[in-house]
C-alpha cells in the first residue's frame, strides 16, 4: 500500500475512511533525514574538548537508532501514541542531550565513577530499546486468540462522572486554599515549594497537590472526549458550564508556570490527543513539534522555577550548553547508579519496586522504607540537592540487574504496542463517547515522560490518584441510561 493512501472498509457497499496517518513521500524523507542524519550531525560537527572515544560512538549509536524508530512512529498509517511518547523521550533525553554534552565536555550532575560506567550505561540503554522493539514486534505478531464471547468494555458512568466532578472541585479548591490562594499559582515553583512547607508535611503536601490537579485534568479529559462525540453532551448545559468551570481549574492548578515542566507536558499531550483523537494531523504536529520544545524552549522554561531573587538565566557560550541542564542528566544518573552499586551497596532485589507500588504505606510503619533510587544515589554522592533523575534503565536494572532489565523492557515494549492497539480499536472502532480507554491512553502516554525520567516512587502518587478517580467512573455496564452517550 502505498504511502499516505487512505483506507476504506464498510459492508454491503458502505464506505468508511480510515484517517491516513502516513506523511506524504516528499515529507517523509526530509524528516527521516532530519532526525536520523542531520540533527545528530550538526551536534557532532559543534566544536568542543569532548573526546572521541567508545562512550562517544556508542552515544551516536544510539542517537541514530531512537532518530530512526521516532520517524516510523512519525510516518506510521497507525497512530501509536505510547510508543511515540517513548521514542520522543529517549530521542532526545537519553539521544540528542547527552550526545552534546560528550561533544562539548559538560554534564549537568557529576559523573563520579570511571569511564567504563558510562559506556556501559549507554550500552544498556541501548539494549533497553532493543528489548522494547522486540517486545513491540511480538505484540503485533500475537498469535489470534480462540472465539470467545466478548466482555463488555470499561465505560464512564454517567451519574459517577458527576461525583467526580465535584472530587475534581473540592480537591482543587482545597489545594489553592491550603496554597495561599491563585495568586501563588502564578508566580514561581519555588514559591508553591515554601507555601507546601517541607519536613514531615512533605508526604501531606504531596497528596494535597495531586488531590488538587489529577482529579481536575482527568475530569476536564472525559467531559471534552464526552463533548466531541456526543450531541447530547453539546446540548447539555450542566455539562457546558462543568467543562467551562474545569479549564478555568486546570488553568490555575496545571499551568507551567507552579507546575513541573514533565507535568505540563501530561496535561498538554493527553489534552491534545483526546480532543483530537482521529487527527493524525496533530499526532504527527505533536511528536514533531515535542523534538523543537524540548531541545529549543525546554531549557529556557527553568525560568519558572525560582523567583526573581533566585533565577540565573541561561548563559551558554555554545548553542548546545541549553542542553546540559539537569532535566536531562538520566544517562549520567544511570552511570552513577552503575557507580554506587559496583561499590558495594549491590541490587535491591524488588525493594525499589516495592516501595514504588506501596508508595502509600508510611514510614513510621514500614521501617527501612527504600528512598526515592535517585535521592539514595544523589546522597551516596554527597549532593546537596538530591532531586535527581532516575530513568527507568537504572530502575529496573538497580533492582533486577542486566537480564531483569531487558525483560522489563520486553514487557514494557509488549503492553505498550497492546495498549495502542486498544486504543485505535476504542476511538476509531468504537466511537462511544464514554469509553474509558479512550482517555486513560492518552492520559498514560503524557505521563509516561514522568515514569521515563524517574525516580518511580515520586511518580507513583499521581499514578494512584488517577486509578482511583478511574475506578470511581468506571463501569462495566451495557445499559444505555448508566453510561455516557
Amino acid at each position: 500500500m502505498a504511502v499516505g493512501a487512505e483506507v476504506r472498509t464498510g459492508v454491503r457497499g458502505m464506505t468508511r475512511s480510515v484517517p491516513r496517518a502516513a506523511l506524504s513521500r516528499a515529507l517523509a524523507v526530509p524528516l527521516a533525514l532530519a532526525l536520523v542524519a542531520f540533527l545528530p550531525g550538526y551536534v557532532t560537527a559543534q566544536p568542543g574538548p569532548g573526546g572521541r572515544d567508545a562512550a562517544y560512538w556508542l552515544q551516536l549509536t544510539l542517537t541514530v537508532y531512537a532518530g530512526g524508530r521516532l520517524a516510523a512512529m512519525v510516518l506510521t498509517r497507525r497512530r501509536r501514541l505510547i510508543q511515540g511518547a517513548f521514542w520522543l523521550f529517549v530521542y532526545v533525553a537519553m539521544g540528542v542531550a547527552p550526545l552534546a554534552q560528550e561533544v562539548i565536555g559538560q554534564v549537568p550532575t557529576p559523573v563520579l565513577g570511571p569511564r567504563s560506567d558510562t559506556t556501559t550505561a549507554i550500552t544498556l540503554v541501548l539494549v533497553g530499546c532493543v528489548a522494547f522493539d522486540v517486545g513491540a514486534l511480538l505484540a503485533r505478531h500475537r498469535p489470534a486468540a480462540r472465539v470467545r464471547k466478548a466482555r463488555p468494555s470499561a465505560q464512564v458512568s454517567r451519574r459517577r462522572l458527576w461525583l467526580l466532578i465535584a472530587v475534581a472541585y473540592v480537591g482543587s479548591a482545597i489545594s489553592i486554599a491550603k496554597l495561599g490562594g491563585p495568586a501563588v499559582f502564578f508566580d514561581s515553583r519555588q514559591a508553591i515549594s515554601e507555601a507546601s512547607g517541607g519536613g514531615d508535611s512533605h508526604v501531606g503536601s504531596a497528596f494535597v497537590r495531586g488531590f488538587g490537579t489529577v482529579p481536575a485534568l482527568l475530569a476536564m479529559l472525559i467531559l471534552v472526549r464526552w463533548m466531541i462525540t456526543s450531541r447530547m453532551a453539546r446540548r447539555t448545559p450542566l455539562a457546558i458550564a462543568a467543562l467551562g468551570g474545569l479549564v478555568v481549574v486546570n488553568a490555575v492548578v496545571n499551568n507551567p508556570i507552579s507546575n513541573p515542566r514533565y507535568w505540563f507536558l501530561t496535561v498538554v499531550f493527553s489534552l491534545i490527543f483526546t480532543a483530537f483523537p482521529r487527527s493524525p494531523v496533530m499526532y504527527r504536529a505533536a511528536l514533531v513539534t515535542g523534538v523543537v520544545a524540548a531541545l529549543v524552549l525546554f531549557p529556557f522554561l527553568d525560568r519558572f522555577r525560582y523567583d526573581s531573587g533566585g533565577y540565573h538565566p541561561v548563559e551558554s557560550t555554545s548553542v548546545l550548553e541549553p542542553l546540559t541542564i539537569k532535566d536531562y542528566d538520566q544517562v549520567g544518573m544511570f552511570a552513577n547508579t552503575l557507580t554506587f552499586v559496583h561499590a558495594g551497596h549491590g541490587h535491591t532485589h524488588g525493594r525499589q519496586l516495592a516501595a514504588d507500588v506501596f508508595f502509600f504505606v508510611p514510614r513510621s510503619v514500614w521501617h527501612g522504607k527504600p528512598l526515592d533510587s535517585g535521592v539514595q544515589v544523589g546522597q551516596w554522592m554527597g549532593m546537596t540537592n538530591t532531586n535527581l533523575s532516575s530513568p527507568l534503565w537504572a530502575e529496573l536494572w538497580l533492582d533486577f540487574g542486566p537480564v531483569g532489565m531487558a525483560g522489563g523492557f520486553l514487557a514494557l515494549g509488549y503492553l505498550c504496542a497492546r495498549g495502542d492497539r486498544r486504543y485505535a480499536q476504542r476511538t476509531l472502532e468504537d466511537g462511544r463517547p464514554g469509553t474509558v480507554m479512550a482517555v486513560v491512553i492518552p492520559l498514560v502516554c503524557g505521563y509516561s515522560f514522568i515514569l521515563l525520567r524517574g525516580p518511580l516512587l515520586q511518580a507513583s502518587g499521581r499514578i494512584g490518584i488517577a486509578a482511583l478517580c478511574l475506578a470511581l467512573v468506571t463501569t462495566f455496564s451495557e445499559d444505555r441510561r448508566k453510561i455516557l452517550r
